[in-house]
């Protein structure tokens, strides 16, 4: 069936969601605007729910959730959804832009119970932060122009909401988070602080121990940073053979986990969180940040640049 977009206009028309700019005081967007096309500010925009009046609101809920995760020990996973994830639910192998996802739509599809499950147990306990701006809910309106493949018409915000829909799970006001939100609390200083003195486990194919610790360092952190290896690529498709090697070597009394692990960062966090009872963020371009790789990201992401202080004080921006 076609998607036309029925269920995302649904959760505009009934009020619970509305279009708002995401507007965070000490971010600045400059930088990757200029860097990027300029259409790419259309992404400023993203659903809000009704509950939540501003951006901020949105940084001290999610910090919230994280703290009382780390302080009662309960799980709190938290996955990021946006152009590869939209192509993957999708059953196309549009997922495989920056990282090799999947192997075969037939793979996608064998793999699909194992996500659709991952989905159910993060909507009930967790966080989705799906990436949804005016430019990429499809719905006969303009292809999201920040895409890292080539995709059909089909493939939108829209669609994933759709597919969740047709499964059972609903976006609400209790787990969902803007995208960007995201990427703004795990640049901030108080991510940082929360985290200093606790045994933080980073999941990822790549560790760069001394950028780390300088990135922390520039907020006065200090935490203890434990990592494990994880594939570069297929874990979207091959999380049931890898679970138990992965998770197995978490240490028990870990605060906290950061996953980079393309669309199969939603089965890491979420089985992760689960065993551990812990906070589990899946950071993607923030780990590349904090090993100095931004250039694994093919440049920088909107929302993970602070304002200097003189334009926090709204003097006249010093030429980069």
């Amino acid at each position: 069936m076609r998607d036309n977009g029925n269920h995302f206009h649904k959760l505009l028309e009934s009020g619970e969601f509305r279009f708002a700019r995401l507007d965070l005081p000490d971010i600045d967007n400059e930088p990757v605007i200029m860097a990027n096309v300029p259409e790419i500010v259309e992404q400023e925009t993203c659903l809000f729910h009704h509950s939540v009046a501003e951006g901020v609101d949105y940084l001290e809920l999610l910090h919230n959730f994280v703290e009382r995760g780390m302080m009662e020990r309960r799980p709190a996973p938290v996955v990021r959804f946006a152009d590869g994830e939209y192509a993957f639910y999708k059953l196309t192998l549009g997922c495989n832009g920056l990282y090799r996802q999947a192997e075969s739509v037939e793979v996608i599809r064998k793999a699909m119970p194992v996500h659709i499950d991952a989905l159910r147990r993060l909507a009930a306990s967790g966080k989705m932060a799906p990436l949804i701006f005016p430019g990429n809910i499809g719905c006969g309106r303009k292809r999201s122009f920040f895409s890292f493949f080539r995709r059909s018409e089909e493939v939108s915000a829209a669609s994933f909401l759709n597919f969740l829909q047709g499964h059972g799970i609903a976006l609400t006001g209790e787990n969902y988070i803007p995208f960007y939100a995201v990427y703004a609390y795990l640049t901030s200083k108080a991510f940082a602080r929360l985290v200093d003195g606790r045994k933080l486990c980073i999941l990822n194919a790549e560790y760069n121990p001394n950028a780390c610790r300088d990135w922390f360092a520039r907020f006065a952190s200090k935490p203890e940073i434990v990592f494990i290896e994880i594939p570069a690529e297929y874990v979207a498709t091959r999380w049931e053979a890898m679970r138990e090697g992965i998770l197995g070597r978490i240490p028990p009394d870990t605060d906290l986990c950061l996953a980079g692990a393309g669309v199969g960062a939603l089965m890491v966090c979420v089985d992760a969180a689960a065993r551990y009872a812990m906070p589990v963020l899946d950071a993607g371009h923030v780990l590349n940040m904090m090993n100095g790789r931004e250039d694994k990201s093919k440049g920088l992401r909107m929302y993970t640049l602070r304002k200097s202080r003189e334009r926090m004080a709204g003097a006249k921006p010093v030429p980069s």
